[in-house]
C-alpha cells in the first residue's frame, strides 16, 4: 500500500527512519519489498535520472508495482531523487510519484531557493511532498561528481531561512557524509552538533541523510579479493551516529552504495570461483537473498522493523 511521505515522517519523528533505497534493477526491486514484507517495515523506493536513463521511468514504475502486489502486506512510497527539472516535470506529469527531491545544492543559496520553490509551486498542488538539500555532499554517485573542496556543510540559519522561503517538506543536510563508497576516513564521524542546532531551529520538521550506506570493509576486501580494485582506506556511517540521528530529527536515510557494493561482491566472486559459469540468473538469485538479508538488517537498525501497522489503521 502507497502512503505519502507526509504521513511515513509524522509516524516516524524521533522513534524509527524510513529506509530511502536507490533501485535500478528487478533484482533489486523484488529483494527490496521482500525484506520489507519480512521485516514488515515501511519504505520508500528511490528512482535517480540514471536509473530513469537507464530503465526507462515506466519500466521501472511497472516493476514496482509488479513488485507492490506480489507483496500486498508493504507501505511504501516512491521517490525521485536528486532530481533536476526536466526530470521532476516528467514524475509530476507520470502521477506515479509520491515525491521528488530537486537537488540544487551546488546553486548558490539565493538560486537554491528560487529553483527550489518553483519546484514546490508545481508539486504541492499535485499533492506531491518535496525534497530539497542544502549544504554539498563531496563524492560520486550515479553521473553526480563533488569535489572535497567544494563540500560544505548546511548552516543552521541557512537551513532555517532555506525551508522559510521554498516551503519545502524536507530538507536533505550536509552533516559529514559523501556520496559513494569513500565517505570517512580516520576517526571523522557525523556533526551530530550541526544536526542539534538545525533541529532546534526546524523542530518536528524532518531532516534526510544522503550518503547513508556502511560502506562493509569485509564486503570491499571480499571484492578485492576476486579481482576488484577497490580502496579499503574508508569507512562509511557508524551505527552509533545513525541511532543518534534520528533522536535529532533524521526521518529518511538514503542507502545505495552499500547495495552496489553487496552486487559487486555477488557476481565477482561467483564469476571468479565459477568461471566456466555465463547464466546472469545464478548470481542474480545470490544477489536477491543477499539484498534482503541486508535490507532486513537495516530496518532493524533504522528502528524501522514492525512499524509497517502504524499506517493500515
Amino acid at each position: 500500500m502507497t502512503v505519502s511521505p507526509h504521513q511515513l515522517f509524522d509516524k516516524c519523528y524521533q522513534s524509527f527512519a524510513i529506509a530511502a533505497v536507490n533501485v535500478f534493477t528487478m533484482e533489486q526491486i523484488i529483494a527490496l519489498f521482500q525484506a520489507a514484507s519480512i521485516s514488515q517495515a515501511p519504505f520508500i523506493v528511490q528512482l535517480t535520472p540514471a536509473a530513469r536513463d537507464y530503465a526507462d521511468s515506466q519500466m521501472l514504475l511497472a516493476m514496482i508495482s509488479a513488485a507492490a502486489e506480489r507483496y500486498p502486506d508493504t507501505i511504501y512510497a516512491v521517490h525521485l531523487d536528486h532530481g533536476v527539472e526536466s526530470h521532476i516535470v516528467d514524475a509530476l506529469e507520470s502521477g506515479g510519484y509520491h515525491s521528488v527531491m530537486i537537488d540544487a545544492s551546488h546553486d548558490p543559496f539565493e538560486k537554491n531557493i528560487i529553483r527550489t520553490k518553483n519546484i514546490v509551486q508545481r508539486a504541492v498542488p499535485k499533492g506531491v511532498f518535496v525534497e530539497a538539500e542544502l549544504g554539498v555532499l563531496s563524492g560520486i554517485e550515479d553521473d553526480l561528481s563533488i569535489e572535497d573542496h567544494e563540500a560544505k556543510f548546511t548552516d543552521p540559519q541557512q537551513a532555517f531561512e532555506f525551508v522559510q522561503k521554498t516551503g519545502c517538506n524536507s530538507l536533505a543536510v550536509a552533516v559529514g557524509t559523501s556520496h559513494g563508497a569513500y565517505k570517512f576516513s580516520g576517526k571523522q564521524r557525523l556533526r551530530l552538533d550541526l544536526l542539534k542546532a538545525i533541529q532546534k531551529l526546524l523542530p518536528n520538521y524532518p531532516l534526510v541523510l544522503h550518503g547513508g550506506s556502511a560502506v562493509d570493509t569485509a564486503e570491499i576486501k571480499r571484492i578485492n579479493q576476486y579481482g576488484g580494485q577497490l580502496g579499503n582506506d574508508a569507512s562509511g556511517v557508524p551505527e552509533s551516529d545513525i541511532r543518534e540521528a534520528i533522536s535529532l530529527g533524521i526521518c529518511k536515510i538514503n542507502i545505495a552504495t552499500d547495495l552496489r557494493i553487496l552486487w559487486t561482491r555477488t557476481h565477482r566472486q561467483f564469476f571468479y570461483t565459477q568461471p566456466d559459469q555465463f547464466d546472469p540468473t545464478i548470481p542474480g538469485k545470490s544477489y536477491i537473498e543477499a539484498y534482503k538479508n541486508f535490507m532486513i538488517k537495516k530496518f532493524e537498525l533504522f528502528n524501522a522493523h514492525q512499524k509497517a501497522s502504524l499506517f493500515f489503521n
